[in-house]
């Protein structure tokens, strides 16, 4: 009975984080929907809504934190344990850096774009791929995906060197469109660290399954 219970508060701690995955997956599509429109509207809506998320980090927190010190578990239980509060973790800041898109699509409002809104939204569909796939990973423990979001990484980082060297390039040919260049490479960074804590999870998935330790930015 004692060991039935504790499994049932496993699966509500698993659903929570999927849950929470869904609103940091939703919050991304949003944040990059708005910038492609250059809908505030929506973008205000993607901040109003970060406090499901990190409310969710919290009560996952403090319920797996209980648990640990509940239950004293052993070997791949605290290993799940462990790898929640890990993937808790990205989870919220990749709510934050949608956030942060969000607020940089307010700044610039509905000012003509000075380039084509083409690459970044290139960076991005890579981007929402890798948290899609990354969430269906931690779903199946499939290990085989968590790598493959990993190695996709180096994608978003290649268009991020490039998209950020043409905006820089474009400061100096639009000196009055400055503050919007940089709202631009703003965007790119966030997209760029939603990346990085995407391969955060998929080290998390890995030492989930295997119980050891991987750098899979090495």
């Amino acid at each position: 009975m004692v060991r039935e219970n504790f499994t049932e508060q496993l699966d509500h701690l698993n659903s929570q984080l999927v849950e929470m995955g869904q609103l940091a997956q939703k919050a991304i599509n949003q944040s990059i929907l708005a910038l492609q429109n250059q809908d505030v509207d929506q973008a205000q809506k993607v901040i109003d809504d970060d406090d499901k998320i990190n409310h969710l980090e919290e009560t996952i927190n403090e319920e797996t934190i209980w648990l640990i010190a509940k239950e004293q578990p052993l070997a791949s239980d605290l290993r799940r344990l462990v790898s929640t509060l890990k993937i808790t973790t990205d989870l919220e800041r990749i709510g934050d850096l949608a956030v942060n898109i969000a607020k940089s699509v307010i700044r610039i409002g509905d000012e003509p774009l000075v380039k084509p809104l083409e690459d970044i939204p290139q960076m991005a569909t890579i981007t929402q791929e890798m948290v899609e796939d990354v969430l269906n990973a931690y779903a199946s423990e499939d290990l085989v995906q968590a790598q493959k979001v990993a190695d996709t990484d180096d994608q978003v980082d290649e268009l991020y060197g490039q998209i950020v060297q043409e905006l820089m390039e474009m400061m100096a040919k639009h000196p009055d469109q400055i503050a919007q260049i940089t709202q631009l490479a703003f965007i790119c960074r966030f997209l760029e660290r939603v990346a990085d804590h995407t391969t955060n999870i998929s080290e998390g998935i890995i030492y989930l399954v295997k119980g050891k330790v991987y750098d899979l930015n090495e």
